[in-house]
């Protein structure tokens, strides 16, 4: 720790117990980390029952708790995060990349104070394989499959697009088949 002043790293730890107070206030605040989230759909909605209800209303309460859910997961990794922080301000790690052993800048702990790694070494999305499950079961198509399939399909060039639809008439006029001018129709 000794490329952080006395001044920063008390400035830093202020940072940190500032947020720690407000995650802390945040989950006091909703009765419990999860906040009835675990709980039915009934009991943490108030309805004595789910059956009168539209299924979008059903689907909206289902995406509000999965939404909630997501937030308390994020926001209780933060707080283990600046916990941990606050530990290795205690034991004198604080400041030191756990990968490259390095010191990590003031100015990226000013940034994010609970980081435990410098820019070069911090983990990245692209680290996480970002590609769904399922295909890992999934066998890929034949080769060739879906080439110039509807290349051709239904297209209409610009010249010949009026009579195209000119042979079916209009609403203006009686449709005539087809293959059948309208002076046949006449006679």
């Amino acid at each position: 720790m000794s490329h952080l002043t006395k001044d920063q790293l008390t400035k830093l730890r202020a940072s940190l117990e500032e947020r720690k107070a407000e995650l802390e206030q945040h989950f006091s605040g909703n009765g419990a980390e999860d906040s009835l989230l675990g709980d039915s759909l009934i009991l943490s909605t108030g309805e004595l029952s789910s059956v009168d209800n539209h299924p979008a209303d059903t689907g909206t309460e289902t995406f509000e708790r999965s939404r909630d859910l997501s937030i308390n997961t994020s926001l209780s990794e933060e707080l283990t995060e600046i916990e941990a922080a606050l530990a290795r301000m205690d034991n004198g790690t604080y400041g030191i990349c756990e990968a490259s052993k390095q010191e990590i800048p003031y100015e990226r702990l000013e940034a994010i104070p609970y980081t435990r790694y410098t820019v070069e070494h911090a983990p990245t999305s692209n680290d996480i394989d970002a590609r769904p499950v399922e295909e890992e079961v999934m066998t890929p198509p034949p080769a060739g499959a879906g080439e110039g399939r509807q290349q051709n399909s239904g297209r209409f060039d610009d010249a010949g697009a009026w009579e195209a639809v000119e042979d079916y008439g209009s609403a203006s006029s009686p449709v005539t088949p087809p293959g059948q001018d309208s002076e046949d129709e006449d006679s």
